[in-house]
């Protein structure tokens, strides 16, 4: 695919300098995406509290539960930028399993590698929001079996979020960034 919106590039102006380097951990240069979405600087200012707290530890999803939600909704949006982005920084920090990886990107909730209920219903959930827009009466009576109503919250937004973020980057054309993964790399 072509980059529809182009990505800005350093030397910024003075008011997006510091909006990109509040969005990025200290010393880290902003990601494409960032920089993309910086051509409409009060957008950025406005989605960057929202995405703040969608990835800190106010959320009441652990890392782990976060990163499966946002993986398998970028795998199934088919965003391979920002899949790519949260299988390369976080991971690791997830404690994914190589087979956990594939199954968000290629599989589903019923592979073998979904030990944890709290993880597979995760998986399922997403599947259903995203295939439905909704769970199903019996899906829902697992998940609050499992989840505080606050953390069931958390995640339809997050999902919603990242549906928004997969879409904003695959129609911007947002390039991968150097050195992450694809999807093929986990097929």
């Amino acid at each position: 695919m072509n980059q529809r919106i182009p990505a800005l590039s350093p030397p910024y102006e003075p008011e997006t300098e510091a909006q990109l380097g509040s969005m990025m951990p200290e010393g880290v240069p902003p990601i494409l995406l960032f920089r993309t979405m910086a051509t409409n600087l009060e957008m950025t200012r406005a989605m960057s509290t929202w995405g703040g707290y969608e990835l800190s530890n106010r959320l009441r999803l652990s890392l782990r539960e976060r990163e499966i939600v946002i993986d398998r909704v970028c795998a199934l949006c088919s965003c391979e930028y920002e899949w790519g982005v949260h299988v390369a920084f976080f991971a690791e920090a997830a404690g994914f399993t190589p087979e956990q990886i594939t199954s968000l990107t290629h599989g589903d909730a019923a592979d073998a590698c979904w030990d944890v209920e709290r993880d597979r219903l995760l998986v399922e959930a997403v599947d259903a929001m995203h295939a439905n827009g909704d769970v199903s009466a019996e899906l829902w009576d697992r998940l609050a079996a499992e989840f505080s109503h606050a953390e069931l919250l958390d995640l339809t937004m997050l999902a919603g979020w990242y549906h928004a973020i997969s879409f904003t980057a695959n129609v911007a054309g947002v390039p991968l960034e150097d050195g992450a993964p694809r999807f093929v790399d986990v097929a």
